[in-house]
C-alpha cells in the first residue's frame, strides 16, 4: 500500500496533480530523496527547493510538490510550505493509531527513540516516529506526512525556543498522550526565567484530543505549573519520577553489569526491567517512557525489554571504543547539545565510569541569557564530584569555568573545535573515559569524529 497517491496529495493540499502517481516516502531535503519519494520543494530565505527538482527526479523521486509547473509527475500548489502543513494534517486525520507528543528541555530525542523502540517491540513494524531532530515548524508536519496509514503508534518530538511555538505544533499533532520530559534552563536567552520555559513547554497539552493524557515529571520544581497547564486540556494527568508519590515511580534501582535493574510501580501493575543506558537520568527517562506506554495501551513487558536493549544515539550518549597504542579508551558522545541540567546529568554519568582517568571535553552552552557566566562557572562542582582529572574547555563562554577550575585539575582552554581536536588527539591516553558535550553550534562532533577515527 502506497504512503500517498497523487490524488490524495492534491486533495489534502488543494493542489492539482499533473498525472497519477504513488509515493512511498516524503522528503524536503533533496540530498535525502530516495526511489519512490515525494520531494517537497520548499522555498527558504536563502534557497528555493524548486531548483533541486531535477536532482530529485535523478534520484528516482516518484513525484514532486511544487509551486511552479515542472516536467515530470507533480502536484502544483500555491505555497509548498503550507501544502506540507496540510499534508501532515491530512495524515493525522486519517490515522487510527495512537499519537504521542514529546517535548522537554532535556532528553526529548532520546526519549522519543526509546518510545519508538518500546512500541515497535510490542507491535513490530507498526510504530512510526519523527527522524533525527525534526521537531520544528517544518520537521513536525514532514514527520506526520511520513506516517504510514496503517501505523498503530506514532511518536512525534516537538521543540521550541520561543513562547507560542509548541502551541502551534501540538495542534497539528493532536496527541493522545503528551509528555514533558523535564523543564530546565534551555534557550534561556529567550525567556524571563525557568517558569516562563515551563509555561512554553506546557503548551504541548493544548493539542490533546478529548480523553487525552498528560504525562508530567513529578520531581521537577515546575511540576505544579505543568499540571495547571494540563488541567484544562487533559482528561488524565499522570506523573512520573523517583519520588514514591509519583503515579509511576521506581521502588528500587540497582546498577549492574548490563545496565540498571529497576523495580517500578505503575498505575496498573508493577514491572521489573533493566535500563540499558547508564546514568540516573535514564531511570527517570525510562519511567516517563513506561508512563506513556501504559497510557497509550502499549505492551509494557515489551517496553521493558526494549529499554534493556537501548543504545546511545550519535551525539546523545553513543559509547565508542577508541583504539590507541597500548590500550583502549572509552568515548561518550554527547556532542549534539548542552544546557546546565544536561551537563550535570552527563558529568554524573561520567563519574560512575571505572577508568584510569576521567576526561571532560566541554563546549560552551549557548542561549543561556544574562546569567551565562554563572551557569558556566557552576559546572565546577559537578566536574569535581565526577572525579574529572582533565578538562578540555572549548569556546570563549567557558572562561568563567576555566577560572573556577584553575589549579584544581589539569586544564586546557581553547577557542574552538579545531583547536580542541588537536589538543584531544594529543592528550587522550589508554584507559581514559572521555565525555564530549557542548552546544551544537560549537561543533564538537568534529572532535568525536577525529577521535573515533584515531
Amino acid at each position: 500500500m502506497s504512503l500517498w497517491t497523487s490524488a490524495e496529495i492534491a486533495a489534502a493540499t488543494n493542489g492539482t496533480a499533473s498525472a497519477p502517481f504513488d509515493v512511498s516516502g516524503v522528503a524536503f531535503d533533496s540530498r535525502e530523496v530516495g526511489p519512490g519519494d515525494l520531494f517537497v520543494a520548499l522555498k527558504g530565505e536563502t534557497t528555493d527547493g524548486q531548483r533541486f527538482v531535477p536532482q530529485a527526479f535523478a534520484q528516482r523521486a516518484a513525484g514532486v510538490l511544487v509551486s511552479q509547473p515542472v516536467d515530470g509527475p507533480h502536484v502544483l500548489v500555491a505555497d509548498t510550505t503550507a501544502a506540507l502543513d496540510a499534508l501532515g494534517i491530512a495524515s493525522r486525520a486519517r490515522t487510527q493509531g495512537k499519537v504521542i507528543g514529546v517535548t522537554g528541555s532535556v532528553g526529548k530525542t532520546s526519549v522519543k527513540e526509546a518510545l519508538f523502540a518500546a512500541f515497535d517491540r510490542g507491535a513490530p513494524g507498526s510504530a512510526h516516529r519523527s527522524l533525527k531532530s525534526y521537531n520544528n515548524h517544518v520537521g513536525v508536519p514532514l514527520s506526520l506526512a511520513r506516517m504510514p496509514r496503517e501505523a498503530r503508534f506514532g511518536v512525534f518530538e516537538m521543540g521550541m525556543n520561543h513562547a507560542g511555538e509548541l502551541a502551534a505544533l501540538t495542534r497539528i499533532v493532536r496527541p493522545h498522550v503528551a509528555l514533558v520530559t523535564t523543564v530546565a534552563l534551555a534557550h534561556g536567552a529567550f525567556f524571563a526565567d525557568e517558569s516562563a520555559i515551563a509555561d512554553a513547554k506546557g503548551e504541548i497539552f493544548q493539542g490533546l484530543v478529548p480523553g487525552g493524557t498528560a504525562v508530567i515529571p513529578y520531581d521537577n520544581p515546575h511540576r505544579d505549573r505543568l499540571i495547571a497547564a494540563a488541567e484544562p486540556h487533559a482528561a488524565h494527568i499522570v506523573t512520573f519520577g523517583r519520588d514514591r508519590r509519583a503515579d509511576v515511580h521506581a521502588r528500587e534501582g540497582l546498577p549492574g553489569p548490563r545496565g540498571t535493574f529497576v523495580q517500578a510501580r505503575l498505575r496498573t501493575c508493577e514491572l521489573s526491567f533493566t535500563v540499558g543506558p547508564p546514568g540516573d537520568h535514564w531511570i527517570t527517562n525510562a519511567l516517563g517512557v513506561l508512563a506513556v506506554v501504559e497510557a497509550a495501551g502499549g505492551d509494557l513487558a515489551a517496553a521493558g525489554l526494549a529499554l534493556a536493549d537501548m543504545a546511545g544515539l550519535p551525539g546523545r550518549g553513543q559509547r565508542i571504543t577508541i583504539r590507541l597504542p597500548g590500550g583502549d579508551a572509552l568515548l561518550i558522545d554527547e556532542s549534539y547539545n548542552a544546557n546546565p541540567a544536561s551537563m550535570r546529568a552527563t558529568l554524573g554519568m561520567l563519574g560512575q565510569e571505572q577508568a584510569r582517568r576521567r576526561v571532560a571535553i566541554l563546549g560552551s552552552m549557548r542561549e543561556l541569557g544574562p546569567n551565562e557566566a554563572r551557569h558556566h562557572a557552576e559546572l565546577a562542582q559537578p566536574i569535581a564530584e565526577a572525579g574529572v582529572g582533565l578538562a578540555l574547555l572549548v569556546g570563549s563562554e567557558m572562561k568563567p569555568l576555566a577560572d573556577a577550575l584553575e589549579g584544581r585539575i589539569d586544564l586546557v582552554h581553547v577557542a574552538d573545535a579545531v583547536a580542541a581536536t588537536i589538543e584531544a588527539q594529543r592528550l587522550i591516553a589508554p584507559g581514559d573515559a572521555i565525555l564530549i558535550k557542548g552546544s551544537n553550534a560549537i561543533g564538537l562532533a568534529r572532535v568525536v569524529d577525529a577521535l573515533a577515527g584515531a
